[in-house]
């Protein structure tokens, strides 16, 4: 049996190793390949799991941020309130006024720069609307009630809701949802018109555009102008960059006409000149050099409202607006006049206000009201500045558009002497006067060189092609052409255009402002309102949309007076005539539904210095005042406040008097309620 051992083993192994392979099973691929796709399935699901898991928590991030926002809105809301109430109750002590409190209105009752409201609510159109009237109201009573002869001017501490932010985007910044938030009716209708214009072939019944100051009179000159060899010139330098400001050729071209039109005393020097792309660019980068952002500009109401976007969107600066309104008075001769008493009191007023102020804008010819200030008036207005240090933008872009035989305008560049010339800048475009809005060119000329260094920087972002500013040159060279064959062509079209508008609003009895320059009417629609109120003036702008003609509401212009319209004449007869056409039938239509009390008797616009005016909105002739008006006007913004607030349903007098013992007891608190 011991030698049998090894020959049985080695006749295993050789049996093992006869054995036949094993065959592989087609399943086990299978198999194989069903774990590898399970287990990348399993590994994509768990990526899937985790990028969800971290998109939920940046969501509840941002809800908690949103959250802590709306906490941080809702006690500033409320220490606004707990204000409010402890000093209405030191003004029912005492009997004190608004001033007396040290109460800013202002701050008190309107959105702080780039501040949304309450989260959850967002006010109706018509709530804003009396909210905004009530505001207005209470600045009036807040002016009855300051002392040394500050009654005679209405002065907003804060712009409209222009500025107020009901929508926010968290892939905006702060600035951002401003901007975005940032609206006005005159580019609603502007977008409006393009989404639907009139065409007299193709769209017959599109909107007819009476409300875009644009001169459409003279294309046919201008494109024949335009369209000659010495226009088409291409040189290397042309297609190269430039001095942001201007070419040289097209500064010293700029500054030739200038001098020529606007009679300077001077030659004006080219180093003094910005060329731009548009009076908005220059509005907003001067405004940015000049001011900071907490800074305001006076604006005197009423004026071209994209003013105030031109000044915001970039710099964040907000106007102050001077209310002018249409009674003619002692110390004024026209309706909307601005004086220098005015400025002085509406500075005052300011300066109680702790405001800061840089600057002011004035436009000569003016938009909307077609006015255009003497030379003694203007140097009145610069010597007011003067005084205090401030800035004078002064935009002439209508200075040629003057076609009134007995109507005149002078250039500030005009004058002698400025009183500041290192504060006083002017404004002049192609856009207007020369029928080219389209190119896009506007110029600035100051003596202030720190001025145009700094616009200079700016200009990088507003700079002209090349090819643009050969052509500009071109045009403003040919002297010939521009006083022999377009300025007296322009403006009789402009006198005829003008004519025929005013004689179809004299036959219907419409109260208007006769001005011989501009390209507009500033007429008095407050007959056809059904009640004196902003929200019925748009309702009326929004009927002739609807009718198909587009024209612009005073509110727009920022007049403190509801019912005042700008009407565009500067376009071909058969528009204008159509555009009349469907305003007169909107505006026969509304008058019998008007009520007799808005009605006010027709008058040829020759009278119109009787005819336009309007009740003073100060002052009103034969009303007594209330014994206490700064703080009756208070109670009704606080009513206004409490009726689009939660406030008193989460807090009750006993929590207030427990946390503010020194403010008021709980046996005072009725007394508010």
């Amino acid at each position: 049996m011991r030698g049998s051992g090894p020959a049985f083993s080695s006749l295993h192994r050789l049996r093992r190793k006869r054995k036949p392979p094993r065959v592989k099973d087609p399943l086990d691929d299978i198999l194989l390949k069903f774990l590898t796709a399970q287990r990348v399935v399993e590994e994509r699901f768990l990526q899937m799991e985790e990028r969800r898991m971290q998109r939920d928590m940046e969501l509840e991030d941002r809800r908690m941020q949103l959250e802590q926002r709306r906490m941080e809105l809702e006690r500033e809301h409320e220490y606004r309130m707990f204000t409010i109430f402890a000093q209405m109750v030191n003004a029912l002590r005492h009997g004190g006024s608004t001033q007396s409190m040290g109460l800013d209105l202002s701050q008190a009752f309107t959105p702080s720069s780039g501040q949304a409201p309450e989260m959850g609510h967002v006010p109706s159109s018509s709530s804003t609307t009396a909210s905004k009237e009530n505001s207005s109201r209470v600045m009036q009573q807040q002016s009855k009630s300051l002392p040394n002869g500050l009654r005679d001017v209405v002065f907003d501490a804060e712009p409209n809701s222009t500025f107020q932010n009901f929508n926010s985007s968290i892939y905006l910044s702060k600035r951002g949802n401003e901007i975005n938030n940032f609206c006005g009716g005159l580019q609603e209708g502007f977008v409006a018109y393009h989404a639907d214009k009139h065409d007299e072939d193709t769209n017959p019944n599109g909107i007819v555009n009476l409300g875009t100051s644009e001169n459409k009179l003279c294309f046919d000159l201008l494109c024949k102008r335009l369209t000659q060899k010495d226009m088409c010139y291409i040189d290397p330098q042309l297609l190269q960059y430039s001095d942001w400001k201007g070419h040289q050729f097209l500064r010293e071209e700029v500054g030739r006409f200038l001098t020529y039109h606007c009679k300077a005393p001077a030659p004006l020097k080219p180093e003094n000149i910005v060329v731009v792309n548009g009076c908005g660019s220059l509005y907003a980068s001067l405004a940015t050099v000049v001011c900071d952002p907490k800074d305001r500009i006076i604006l005197p109401t009423p004026f071209y409202g994209v003013i105030t976007g031109d000044i915001f969107l970039y710099s964040s600066i907000k106007p102050l607006h001077l209310h002018l309104d249409s009674k003619v008075t002692d110390d004024q001769t026209r309706p909307f006049q601005l004086t220098v008493e005015k400025l002085e009191k509406a500075m005052q007023i300011a300066q109680r206000q702790g405001l800061s102020i840089k600057a002011m804008i004035l436009m000569n010819p003016h938009n909307p009201l077609g006015d255009s200030y003497s030379g003694a008036e203007m140097t009145e207005f610069l010597e007011f500045a003067k005084r205090y240090k401030l800035h004078v933008i002064v935009d002439e872009v209508y200075m040629l558009s003057v076609f009134g035989d007995a109507c005149s305008f002078q250039s500030v560049l005009s004058l002698q002497r400025l009183p500041d010339p290192q504060r006083t800048h002017v404004m002049w475009g192609i856009s207007k006067d020369l029928a080219a809005s389209g190119l896009r060119v506007s110029t600035l000329y100051t003596a202030n060189m720190d001025i145009i260094s700094a616009l200079g920087q700016l200009s990088y972002f507003h700079a002209l092609p090349g090819p643009t500013q050969h052509a500009v040159a071109q045009l403003l060279k040919d002297r010939d052409w521009i006083n022999q064959v377009f300025l007296p062509t322009n403006r009789a079209r402009l006198k005829t255009a003008h004519k025929y508008i005013a004689d179809e609003l004299t036959a219907m009895g419409i109260p208007f402002l006769n001005r011989s320059a501009g390209l507009f009417i500033w007429a008095d629609f407050r007959k056809y309102l059904k009640s004196p109120t902003f929200e019925e003036e748009i309702k009326l702008w929004r009927q002739l949309l609807e009718n198909k003609v587009l024209i612009s509401n005073g509110k727009e212009f920022f007049c403190c007076e509801p019912g005042w319209f700008r009407i565009v004449f500067s376009d071909k007869t058969y528009r204008i005539q159509l555009g009349m056409q469907r305003l007169k039938k909107v505006l026969e239509a509304q008058e019998t539904e008007a009520p007799p009390i808005a009605k006010e008797p027709p008058c040829p616009p020759n009278a119109e210095s009787k005819a336009e005016s309007a009740e003073d909105l100060l002052d009103v002739a034969g009303q007594p005042e209330p014994p206490n008006p700064a703080l009756d006007g208070l109670i009704g913004l606080l009513r206004q406040q409490m009726r689009t607030s939660d406030w008193l349903q989460r807090n009750t007098a006993e929590q207030f008097a427990q946390e503010n013992p020194e403010v008021v007891t709980p046996l005072q608190l009725p007394l508010i309620l």
